[in-house]
């Protein structure tokens, strides 16, 4: 899955590689102000340091969803038991300190292959990367105005947007979304998580891309 079929003005935001100490709760400040609601692509790893702000993100409303344990890029070198193991790891951590897991998991860098579809689904995981109109590459600190223009230019109905919450010394995706997220409120536009943005699937059209296909 990578963006889904809706007639409704909604957008599900993405964070992958959190979270992160210093920029993740600045981040959920912003999204409380527009009732945002958002998906986090946790890192297992990451979790155990930061379990407080792990808890916030589902107390208040966003999803913590599987971003692997040691963001590993599944580059077809990794047996079916490793990869499990990465998606385990993660989930059970998720699971330990939220008391609740997430449908979706994401690769790192949107490696896939037959193996790691097989190993999600097996586990009770959909695939979900991005709009590829809404990538933002944010994790190469492209500047704030690349990231709005990225973003605002391109927003549809349906969307899933890729960022991150972690990108070492930058600030910019949180100073970009101080930009975006008012915008697109002004046009009209709902911010929900991606189990919500699933939820308005129009249930009469098959969409390549959307869950099952």
């Amino acid at each position: 899955m990578w963006e889904v079929a809706t007639d409704e003005q909604l957008i599900a935001f993405t964070f992958d590689d959190g979270p992160n100490a210093n920029m993740t709760p600045l981040i959920l400040d912003l999204l409380k102000e527009y009732e945002a609601k958002a998906t986090f692509f946790v890192v297992g790893n990451r979790i155990d340091k930061n379990v407080d702000i792990i808890r916030r993100q589902a107390d208040e409303g966003h999803e913590v969803a599987n971003h692997t344990f040691s963001h590993v890029f599944f580059n077809g070198n990794q047996s079916l038991q490793a990869i499990d193991n990465e998606i385990l790891q993660t989930k059970h951590k998720i699971e330990e300190v939220t008391g609740q897991d997430s449908p979706w998991f994401r690769p790192p860098g949107g490696y896939i292959n037959d193996t790691v579809i097989s190993s999600a689904r097996k586990h009770g995981y959909t695939v979900t990367l991005w709009s590829w109109h809404q990538d933002t590459n944010d994790w190469r600190s492209p500047g704030v105005d690349a990231i709005v223009k990225k973003v605002l230019n391109n927003a549809h109905n349906g969307d899933i947007v890729l960022m991150h919450d972690n990108v070492r010394g930058s600030t910019q995706t949180y100073r970009a979304l101080k930009i975006i997220l008012p915008e697109l409120k002004a046009r009209g536009f709902r911010f929900v998580t991606i189990s919500d943005l699933v939820k308005s699937k129009r249930s009469n059209e098959a969409h390549q891309g959307d869950v099952g296909e």
